[in-house]
């Protein structure tokens, strides 16, 4: 199952929450945080015997002075601090894993500018292949060790992010609903524009760069838009820190989430579609209808019954509980291999040993026997 922040809306709550019910270890990436709710929540999780490790840049626009701060900040929650390598642009991922089970990849930072007047969104996962790859995404980037990457809505730049994202956006046959600060990539922009000569409904909130001149683009209209997302065909929605951006796809660390869970995606939709509605193109375009007297459709759109959604969550949670089982399956089958390999080891390990003793006692009579002589 999985969760969507949406912010401003949502707040801080649902991070500070997690937190404070952590029960064994939270291991966090932090690129920037100001917020001291965070920080007492982190310190209390300490003291109550929670394994806290945070992992932040090597470097960022605030510079080693604010840097040295945020590592001081954290060192006196208890909590351990790790630096990340040097040989990216930048690690701007922000990722938290829970007691080893539960996956947050958020697309704000743990600031109140981000939190509390940008739009952005988070997703929270239980998904054990996710959960697997961000821990072992952490890990290598706290002991700056290569990452191998994971399953395929786990998206890492630079790893495999410009394939997997290329691939989403070429799925798509009726919409694409997209925010992005800086579409800028000229090779996503190019899919774009091919899926929009297709017929595919592309709406960008956000700033598109000159190649993309002929694609429906708006200003976002609220305050600040601090997040990277795409909603395709209202089935599957993209969640992350990275966006159709050549850097932020090939130079630096960047992390996201593919998902299909419904109740996120809708919800997704109907976010970008109220903001949308506060556009300039949105405005001029319900000026038209009315010039030429078209009549808006006002009736409201029939929500889907409880008994409806509680079917589709039902189907979801038995195609995860399935998931889980092949992969408990898998597990099992290459710890058996791996016990197999060790009876092996330690059988040839003895016979090593007896083969030894044997040379030994050869060698014992040899000399025994020339010492008679």
């Amino acid at each position: 199952m999985a969760d969507l922040i949406v912010q401003p809306d949502d707040g801080i709550a649902p991070v500070v929450s997690a937190i404070q019910k952590a029960k064994t270890s939270i291991d966090v990436g932090i690129f920037r945080l100001d917020r001291s709710d965070v920080a007492k929540a982190l310190r209390a999780a300490v003291a109550r015997g929670v394994t806290v490790r945070t992992l932040i840049a090597h470097t960022n626009r605030g510079g080693n002075k604010r840097l040295r701060k945020l590592e001081q900040d954290l060192l006196k929650t208890g909590a351990s601090v790790r630096r990340t390598d040097d040989d990216l642009r930048r690690y701007h991922n922000k990722i938290m894993i829970v007691d080893r089970t539960t996956l947050y990849v958020l697309g704000f930072n743990y600031t109140a500018l981000d939190v509390n007047k940008s739009r952005s969104f988070g997703v929270v996962t239980r998904k054990r292949k996710l959960v697997k790859a961000a821990i072992r995404l952490f890990e290598a980037d706290s002991l700056r060790r290569p990452y191998k990457p994971g399953p395929k809505a786990f998206v890492v730049s630079p790893l495999n992010s410009r394939e997997r994202l290329a691939a989403f956006l070429r799925g798509a046959r009726r919409q694409l609903l997209v925010y992005d600060p800086r579409l800028t990539d000229p090779a996503m922009i190019r899919i774009l524009k091919e899926r929009a000569s297709a017929g595919v409904k592309v709406l960008i909130l956000g700033k598109v760069g000159k190649r993309g001149a002929s694609l429906k683009a708006e200003k976002f209209p609220g305050k600040r838009l601090h997040v990277r997302a795409i909603v395709r065909d209202r089935q599957q929605a993209f969640v992350g820190s990275q966006g159709l951006r050549k850097l932020e796809l090939d130079g630096r660390r960047e992390v996201g989430v593919i998902v299909k869970e419904r109740a996120i995606v809708t919800r997704m939709a109907a976010v970008f579609q109220a903001d949308w509605a506060l556009t300039k193109a949105a405005r001029k375009d319900i000026a038209k209808d009315e010039k030429a007297g078209v009549v808006l459709e006002t009736r409201p759109v029939k929500p889907e019954t409880k008994e409806a959604v509680a079917k589709v969550e039902v189907q979801e949670a038995k195609a995860e509980a399935k998931e889980a089982r092949v992969e408990a399956q898998a597990e099992e089958a290459e710890a058996k291999a791996a016990r197999v390999e060790a009876e092996k080891a330690e059988a040839a390990a003895r016979d090593a040993r007896v083969e030894a003793q044997q040379a030994e006692a050869k060698v014992e009579a040899k000399a025994q026997a020339l010492a008679e002589a």
